[in-house]
């Protein structure tokens, strides 16, 4: 028996999940949860062979959820359920240790087979998003292995960009020429791709946490 936890914050599709795989032989629902702490804590207890998880819910979401789970056990595997392909939700789940990343509007059978493929050890996504997953992770390698190229002297000086010094306010921040400055931006904008300094910006907003990490 394939030993089933349902997480969803609609008792609807909570129901209907139950329903869908308590009529298959092989299918057995030890419990249901609609939210991520509640989830969390009946892993605990019941050890699921897979937990079928709605991504977005009120306090705790299915990611977050998922990762302390597979924390709990590496043996629990996590399918993400959810209404629409998200791009970062996709990149996010499987780092966060999902085996899989389906839409609800998946039919009844495809859907019993990704639970059984994954309580096998598979990991499964969706065919449309497949795609968009393995570019997204290609251009986040991409970005990393830019950012490695920066020495900490371009990392301080794109901190600055992003805080919308000019070029002579960097300068006297740190102690070096304007000149000298323009050159660290041109090095900064050419290792990163980057067009402009409202692109720096942008670019250090968006990976904000991994460079506070490293200051």
């Amino acid at each position: 028996m394939i030993r089933v936890l349902i997480v969803d914050d609609h008792a609807v599709v909570r129901m209907g999940l139950k329903s869908l795989l308590e009529l298959q032989d092989n299918f057995t629902v030890v419990g249901e949860a609609e939210s991520g702490e509640e989830a969390i804590e009946i892993a605990k207890q019941e050890k699921p062979d897979v937990v079928v998880m709605d991504i977005r819910m009120p306090d705790m979401n299915g990611i977050e959820a998922c990762r302390e789970i597979r924390g709990v056990s590496s043996d629990i595997k996590v399918i993400m359920l959810t209404s629409y392909a998200d791009d970062e939700a996709v990149y996010a789940s499987i780092m966060a240790g999902a085996s899989g990343y389906v839409l609800k509007q998946m039919d009844n059978d495809k859907l019993i087979e990704s639970v059984e493929r994954v309580a096998q050890g598979e990991s499964l996504l969706d065919p449309s998003i497949t795609g968009k997953v393995m570019g997204r992770m290609k251009d986040i390698a991409t970005e990393k292995e830019n950012e490695a190229k920066l020495t900490e002297t371009e990392r301080k000086i794109l901190m600055l960009i992003a805080e919308g010094k000019t070029n002579q306010q960097i300068a006297d921040a740190i102690f070096l020429a304007e000149k000298t400055v323009r050159n660290y931006v041109s090095n900064i904008f050419s290792k990163l791709n980057l067009a402009n300094r409202a692109a720096a910006a942008a670019y250090v907003t968006k990976r904000k946490s991994m460079f506070s990490k490293k200051d």
